[in-house]
């Protein structure tokens, strides 16, 4: 959401909050001309733009919503803090807030190239964590590639089909997580498509 102010002003005044579960209060930001805001659970402060150390975008889809990004913001201090683009509505419920993260998180790249911040972007996985995935799935490709194979020798169509759904399946999903949290660096002027909504 973002609120205008008159034509003297700086830049307009952007927030944005959500509910990181369903008890607790929600994690409120702002972006103003002292820094980036934040209120989460009864503490509060102010990071000034060229005060932030890194930014990590990255896509973190769960059980109850598939497209979930979050970015992680580390101060110089050491402080950090997590931001993500679905809220907690109900029980039941995670709803997507697409819009207003990337207005709030484009925003926030601009001011800090603004105030000259010399931050690390990345974006994605870890490098080690992403080669350690990237393992695993071609193992387990491996794997269901010669199960495929037995069924099909010895005749099992049944087998094989459900083999096939389930490779299909699970290329979809996590085909997809691989392939948008692929380790990179990237500047202020430039944000990866695939981390943001």
């Amino acid at each position: 959401m973002t609120d205008a102010l008159p034509d003297h002003a700086a830049a307009p005044t952007i927030r944005y909050a959500y509910k990181a579960s369903l008890i607790g209060s929600a994690h409120q930001f702002e972006l103003t001309d002292g820094g980036l805001s934040w209120h989460i659970a009864g503490r509060s402060g102010t990071w000034p733009y060229a005060q932030i150390a890194a930014i990590r975008l990255s896509y973190r889809p769960v059980s109850m919503q598939s497209r979930r990004f979050r970015a992680d913001i580390r101060h110089e201090d050491g402080g950090r803090l997590a931001i993500l683009s679905t809220t907690w509505q109900t029980a039941a419920l995670m709803a997507p807030q697409d819009k207003d993260y990337r207005v709030f998180i484009v925003g926030l790249h601009a001011r800090m190239a603004a105030a000259g911040s010399r931050a690390v972007l990345t974006g994605g996985l870890n490098a080690r964590i992403y080669a350690a995935a990237l393992i695993v799935v071609v193992l387990l490709a491996l794997a269901m590639a010669g199960l495929l194979v037995r069924a099909l020798t010895t005749g099992e169509w049944t087998g094989a089909l459900f083999l096939v759904g389930f490779a299909a399946l699970f290329s979809w999903q996590v085909g997809g997580f691989i392939r948008r949290n692929r380790p990179l660096t990237y500047g202020f002027d430039h944000l990866p498509d695939a981390l943001l909504p």
